[in-house]
């Protein structure tokens, strides 16, 4: 019976690895919102990484974390180094591309709790005298990150903080 039990068990493992194996070998999350301001005075938000804590739900996680800054002020070569508390991590944001103000491209670093490397972009788009703004994070997904992926929901995760954000960044900008 326990050897029944047992080949069961690895038969329904070897089957979920191989599930895992089958997911897309790259992810994608985003959410878009509608903001009553101008594509300018939203870019101006986000293209200087000053102003993330501001608005990013990231930046609550762990207010306490350590923050450094290098490079361009704003825009291209822009840098944002954090090393916060279990929750957040360490690691490394720059900004790669703007296009204003309808762009900007980020290079997303973790380096703790575990090494990654994403894209994170924004974009935004006049509609009727206020402005949608799609936040978007893209890159590989290491066969690691699949077989997590059976348990936590990567979208459900980054999709709320992102809302979380992009709500934060609204009132912001619309003042």
């Amino acid at each position: 019976m326990i050897k029944t039990i047992l080949i069961v068990l690895v038969v329904i493992l070897v089957a979920l690895l191989i599930y895992a194996a089958s997911k897309p070998d790259t992810f994608r999350v985003q959410r878009s919102i509608i903001i009553k301001a101008s594509p300018e005075t939203i870019f101006q938000l986000i293209g200087d990484l000053h102003n993330m804590q501001t608005w990013s739900a990231w930046e609550k996680v762990d207010p306490g974390m350590k923050r450094t800054y290098s490079g361009a002020t704003s825009g291209p070569g822009a840098v944002y180094e954090w090393d916060g508390n279990n929750d957040i991590g360490q690691g490394r944001m720059e900004i790669l591309e703007t296009t204003p103000p309808v762009k900007i491209t980020l290079r997303l670093n973790f380096i703790k709790p575990f090494p990654a490397e994403n894209t994170v972009e924004f974009t935004l788009q006049a509609e009727s005298g206020a402005t949608r703004v799609t936040q978007a994070i893209f890159g590989p997904s290491p066969y690691i990150s699949k077989v997590m992926s059976l348990v936590f929901s990567m979208d459900k995760m980054i999709g709320g903080k992102f809302e979380e954000g992009l709500a934060a960044l609204k009132t912001i900008a619309e003042k």
